[in-house]
């Protein structure tokens, strides 16, 4: 596909021989208006080189340049060039390149094969996955589809809660309190139970507390005992959580959570020794971070176990180690910010360069109208819960919608998770927002089922269609019947995909392709309501419906992006 901004930057070198092409091109802008062109230039940086005022230099170039065969017409506006597309060559070029690339369309190969390793989800063993998780889990499943769209050899770790104090009170509860016939049942509420009543308890029994910490360090120890109830609480949440992951169509490449790094922790304790880096502090072992304006780092307790950033270093290293990662990616809301700024110092101070790459991507907080949620006092809504409850709804609003679909529940299954998915990519990701299931299920607003239902709009015309009238769009077409104003519209959104992948990888932000699909989805009704698609001009009729398929196309591979499917039918 031609890069337009490319070979714009290319004419405009020709004629400005004091910046160098990658400037030129980085100075090229896509006017807000349309009406101010497709693409403009801004001279005001070449005031001073060329020694002219900006309006005289835009005007030279504009002169110069508007005999090209690429552009409608070019015009000076003040400083700026204004240029027009040739919308005849823009609209064949995107839909050749949609019907050669098919699925392929919108990545590129910008990765080479690099590992990136994207650290998400990662939920706590033996507590419940509750709808707090669903920011890690869906940023990060799109974050890897991403990198992976760029060509990126993406390696997905959910970096399980699986070790610390938090397992010595449950270790406790269950021997005070526990069954194990309940544990077998109902696994996440009835350990969720235990831990809720081992806070209460420590209240007035702060004893427990002491026995807690006494039980981890068993475990950390590796004694059977505690070593067998942790194993099993282990294997007993992963089959529960792993339902959830089943709904979202999300695996991962690695399950190796902070246990996996307890025999590896010895090692960097002692290189941080031999470092010079473990300082004593009232019985525990710290890293000093103050003077590069952090707080200081505790890397052991005074018992000797470890704690979060003992492990996460431990794990930095062992994903160089194994992976030779370019980016290593923390998908870990925003209150963990100072940990990661730690994590990276003490990497540097290791001595290890890598530590640029390792990247934290927060994000902000999700809350329910009903109010805030704790783990400790038992106040959560399982994901798991969220996600069928969207799908029951879905399926109520198809019923009474009387869609036609040949099997509701697939439908309903696509379109309800897809809606609590889309709800979530689009919010900017560093913005806490509030869970409501009237916005996610509008069909009609900015939302995952408005896209999906723009995507079986698609289908149903290009049925109508019938397969002979689609494979004479897929064979070629004459692009002069795709130049109106709605139909080029629709074709620069196509055009802009690739763009737009590369630009929420960069930006570790999904929310950009949510947007962007938004607008694909907002030009093609356009589109479908200015035009009529299916007329008796077979030339103009292919032409038409190659564009549908080029939106259809971009639809889908948008949404695969986001962790999304499309239906065909809605």
């Amino acid at each position: 596909m031609v890069n337009f901004k490319e070979e714009i930057a290319k004419l405009i070198a020709a004629e400005v021989t004091d910046l160098e092409l990658a400037e030129i091109q980085s100075m090229i802008e896509v006017p807000q208006d349309s009406k101010m062109g497709d693409y403009a230039f801004p001279c005001f940086k070449l005031a001073k080189v060329m020694r002219k005022a900006p309006p005289l230099i835009a005007k030279g170039i504009a002169e110069k340049i508007a005999e090209n065969t690429m552009f409608e017409k070019v015009e000076q506006v003040n400083a700026y060039v204004n240029m027009f597309i040739s919308r005849e060559a823009l609209v064949k070029d995107v839909v050749d390149a949609v019907m050669a690339e098919g699925a392929e369309y919108g990545k590129t190969n910008i990765g080479n094969g690099g590992n990136v390793v994207v650290d998400f989800s990662s939920p706590n063993i033996a507590k419940p996955f509750h709808i707090g998780h669903i920011r890690s889990t869906v940023i990060g499943n799109s974050i890897s589809k991403l990198y992976r769209a760029l060509g990126y050899n993406v390696i997905g770790v959910n970096h399980l809660g699986d070790y610390g104090t938090q397992f010595g009170k449950m270790i406790v509860a269950y021997r005070h309190w526990g069954n194990r016939e309940d544990v077998i049942n109902e696994p996440i509420k009835t350990l969720l139970a235990y831990y809720t009543k081992f806070h209460v308890e420590a209240e007035t029994h702060p004893e427990l507390e002491d026995e807690a910490r006494e039980t981890f360090a068993r475990l950390e120890a590796g004694e059977p005992e505690e070593k067998e109830l942790w194993q099993w609480f282990r294997d007993e949440s992963l089959k529960e959580f792993n339902r959830v992951y089943d709904m979202l169509g999300i695996t991962f490449e690695s399950y190796a959570g902070e246990s996996f790094y307890s025999d590896k922790m010895p090692a960097v304790i002692a290189e941080m020794r031999e470092k010079n880096l473990l300082v004593p502090s009232e019985g525990a072992e710290i890293v000093e971070l103050q003077q590069y304006g952090l707080t200081d780092a505790p890397v052991l307790k005074s018992d000797g176990s470890s704690i979060y950033i003992t492990r996460d270093i431990a794990a930095a290293k062992y994903r160089m180690d194994t992976y030779n990662f370019v980016k290593d990616i923390y998908v870990v809301a925003s209150q963990q910010n100072l940990h990661f700024q730690q994590l990276k110092k003490i990497v540097e101070l290791m001595g290890y360069d890598w530590c640029k790459d390792i990247i934290h991507v927060p994000f902000g907080l999700v809350s329910l109208e009903e109010g805030t949620m704790s783990t400790r006092h038992g106040r959560v809504v399982f994901l798991e819960d969220v996600l069928t409850r969207a799908v029951e709804q879905t399926k109520e609003i198809i019923r009474e919608k009387g869609v036609n679909t040949e099997n509701i529940d697939e439908t309903a299954k696509i379109v309800g998770i897809g809606a609590v998915v889309f709800n979530e990519l689009s919010n900017n990701r560093i913005k806490d927002y509030v869970f409501s299931w009237n916005k996610v299920l509008d069909f009609n607003g900015e939302t995952g089922p408005y896209v999906q239902y723009t995507y079986a709009r698609c289908a149903s015309v290009l049925r109508n269609a019938g397969e002979e009238a689609v494979k004479a769009a897929q064979a070629g077409i004459k692009a002069q019947y795709i130049t109106s104003e709605s139909a080029f519209a629709l074709a620069k959104l196509i055009y802009r995909l690739p763009q737009v992948v590369i630009e929420a990888a960069e930006k570790y932000e999904p929310s950009i392709v949510t947007r962007h699909l938004v607008d694909i989805a907002q030009g093609f009704n356009r589109f479908y309501h200015d035009e009529h698609i299916l007329v008796d001009n077979e030339e103009e009729k292919a032409a038409k419906l190659a564009l549908v398929l080029a939106a259809k196309t971009a639809i889908r591979n948008g949404l695969a992006l986001l962790g999304m499917e499309a239906p065909e039918r809605m």
